[in-house]
Formats: C-alpha cells, structure tokens, sequence
C-alpha cells in the first residue's frame, strides 16, 4: 500500500488495463505466438504486458510498445528489465495514431481505438502497419445488449460503440479476415473492475483522515455505481485475432 503522501498506487492491481483473464491471456498470447513473429508492435500499450509475453515465447522476436503514459511505460520498461527482456523491447513515449515504423509481423491493439477516433480509424490505421500475412490481436469495446440513451450519453468519451458482430463487420471491412472471436466474461469484468478500483479503497482504509480522502472516496463510489447500476452485462470488450492476407 502507498503511503498517504504518494496517494492511490497506479493500476497497482492490473495484470493487464483492460478486463482479460489469465487463462484467456495466454491463449492469445499463444496464437500470436504461434505466428513466429520476429517483429512485434502494441500501438497504446501502457505497460505492454502482452507484448512483453509474446517476446517471451518468441525467443528470435523484437518489439516497440507506443503509449502517452509515461508511468505505464516506466512499469513496461521496469518489467521488461525483470524478464531479461531489455534488449529486444523499446517503449515509446508517443500517440498510438503517430506510431510509424515497417510494417510488423504482430500488431496489438486492445483499448485504444479512441486514440484513432473510432475502431474503424483503428482498422485502416493498423492495416499498413502489418506485414502481409501478419496477424493483429484487436480489443475494443462493445455493446453486448443495447444501451439506453442515458448510458451512451454516459459513457460518451468511448467514441463510437457497436456489438461485436460490428466489429466483425468493420474488421472485414477494413481488409482483414477474421481467425478468433471473442469478448469478454462477467468474470473478466468484475476482475477488472474490481483491481481498477482496489488501488484507491485500498490507500482509502488506511488513509480516511487524509484531505484528498473525500473526493477519492467519492471518484471510487460513482466509478463503482456507474459500473454496477449502469453497464455492467451491457458495455462489453471483444478480443479479435485478425490477419492480413498474404
């Protein structure tokens, strides 16, 4: 637990920022893999815990993880050096929308469609920045029944949101052919949910006396309502393998 003069820790409690399991991770990372890649790019990475897997499997692989958040890119960097995987890894302070470099054998993206503008910038986006015959694991956030007008206008900052059967659609659309489909569980949410919030009730146990203690008690319970009483089993986040052909 942080002291009270650092504050909440930062996704202390988050394998990974997005609601994926442990079990679901590794197939993903095992298909990605399976490709024997030699290049690797996550374009929004924060602390590229994925990336850092794949080069993990794939020995003869080299990787770039692109993000704005200088403390999630510190972490990757950190874990990277505990993996030994130093040499092969570079983690760039830059937007994913900048990221340019030769096409890569592995693209991954997962929850930074906005930092596009839409999963279908996204898409045509990513598609030069795979290598024909390459594979890209894409995550994004989707409806899994329809919204009400009041969640969507709650949840606005998430751009465009459609069902996964969209997503699909935008994927093919976009010149890709679909391999694997999914989207995530009850479990996976409430996991995630649970870890995003932990940092903050966590350091609020020890610290209720503390100034800043009010208002971060506050953040975390309309975090926590909005998700209990407003999306959950509604909003959604699909996980797509998706390749270019050759």
């Amino acid at each position: 637990m942080p002291d009270a003069d650092a504050g909440p820790g930062y996704y202390a409690y988050l394998t990974y920022n997005v609601p994926l399991s442990t079990m679901r991770a590794h197939r993903l990372v095992a298909a990605l893999a399976a490709a024997d890649p030699r290049t690797v790019l996550d374009a929004g990475c924060g602390w590229g815990e994925l990336l850092l897997q794949v080069l993990a499997c794939v020995p003869a692989a080299s990787g770039v993880g692109v993000d704005t958040d200088p403390r999630a890119l510190a972490r990757g960097r950190a874990n990277a050096d505990s993996l030994g995987l130093t040499d092969r890894v570079r983690f760039v302070e830059a937007a994913a929308a900048e990221a340019t470099q030769e096409p890569a054998d592995v693209v991954i993206c997962l929850g930074s469609s906005q930092a596009f503008g839409s999963s279908a910038d996204a898409l045509h986006a990513l598609y030069p920045l795979l290598r024909p015959g390459g594979r890209l694991l894409f995550g994004d956030a989707i409806w899994e029944r329809p919204p009400t007008a009041e969640l969507i206008e709650q949840l606005a900052g998430l751009g465009t949101v459609t069902d996964l059967a969209g997503v699909v659609d935008i994927a093919i659309d976009a010149g890709f052919r679909p391999l694997s489909i999914g989207s995530a569980s009850r479990a996976e949410w409430e996991e995630f949910e649970s870890g995003y919030l932990a940092d903050w009730e966590e350091w609020l146990l020890g610290n209720t006396k503390h100034p800043d203690a009010g208002h971060i008690r506050a953040a975390a319970d309309a975090h926590r309502d909005q998700w209990l009483r407003g999306y959950r089993d509604v909003l959604g986040f699909s996980y797509l393998i998706i390749g270019r052909s050759a």
